[in-house]
């Protein structure tokens, strides 16, 4: 099966910073890609070439089997490739439903004069969340007023209405309780069931390893290793995580100066 994204040896550069040195994984339909890393990992840096943010300076990406080289975000778009950042990108005033078209709304009438189509846009938002588990008290509401667990689903669902077949989330639940969190992994698993890539983006290894398939370390821009999930266990991806053996030597070390 050809991957829905495939990256190969990625580097990025800025000046004299490598803010990514020799990153491969690959995204295939119907699995989760994780990418783990603390801040300044190049956890950001990878969202925004695979978003078309930014391009890469050496190595090859490859979408769909070709090689590409994306000049904008609306090409990463057109190739299929939605992302959904930390802060969501909503007007927090504005009706759920309008969030979910922002951009992109309904219309009614012929030539230069058209109308906003509230009626289809709200029942068409509101079978769309309900497709992916998500029943909303009312899509009028404004955004604003919903969780951050809501308002990360909305924004998954917005995605996948509009035909993207990889889905990029960054942080999703870095600052959600732990039901909240729990809400967003498992609208997560529903889109990789329903046969999209996913690309998950965290620093938290305890909500990646129940949904993840697949695990990219990254220390410094550089890969700490890849994992298909038969092949670590969550103790040893928290133990890299949080650099197993640099806690090794300070228990030591604080070991050494209580005796």
């Amino acid at each position: 099966m050809t991957p829905l994204i495939e990256v190969t040896g990625i580097g990025k550069s800025y000046g004299s910073v490598h803010a990514l040195r020799d990153v491969s994984t690959v995204v295939n339909a119907g699995e989760v890609t994780c990418v783990l890393g603390d801040n300044g990992a190049g956890k950001s840096t990878l969202i925004k070439i695979l978003a078309g943010v930014h391009q890469h300076d050496s190595g090859e990406l490859r979408v769909g089997g070709e090689p590409v080289r994306f000049s904008s975000p609306r090409d990463a778009l057109e190739a299929g490739i939605a992302t959904v950042y930390q802060d969501l990108a909503v007007v927090p005033l504005m009706s759920v439903w309008r969030n979910f078209f922002l951009g992109s709304e309904p219309t009614i009438g012929f030539g230069p004069v058209k109308l906003l189509d509230r009626r289809k846009g709200k029942r068409v938002t509101k079978q769309a969340l309900a497709e992916l588990g998500i029943d909303l008290r009312d899509v009028e509401q404004p955004v604003g007023t919903l969780s951050g667990g809501e308002r990360q689903c909305v924004a998954i669902a917005r995605a996948v209405h509009f035909g993207a077949k990889v889905l990029i989330l960054d942080e999703p639940t870095a600052a959600l309780g732990v039901k909240q969190a729990g809400i967003v992994l498992r609208h997560v698993a529903q889109a990789r069931d329903r046969g999209l890539g996913v690309v998950l983006i965290t620093h938290n290894p305890h909500h990646a390893y129940p949904v993840g398939d697949r695990f990219l370390l990254l220390k410094r821009g550089a890969p700490l290793g890849t994992y298909e999930k038969s092949e670590i266990d969550l103790g040893e991806l928290t133990s890299q995580m949080a650099g197993g053996a640099e806690l090794a030597a300070l228990e030591h070390e604080l070991r050494s100066v209580e005796t």
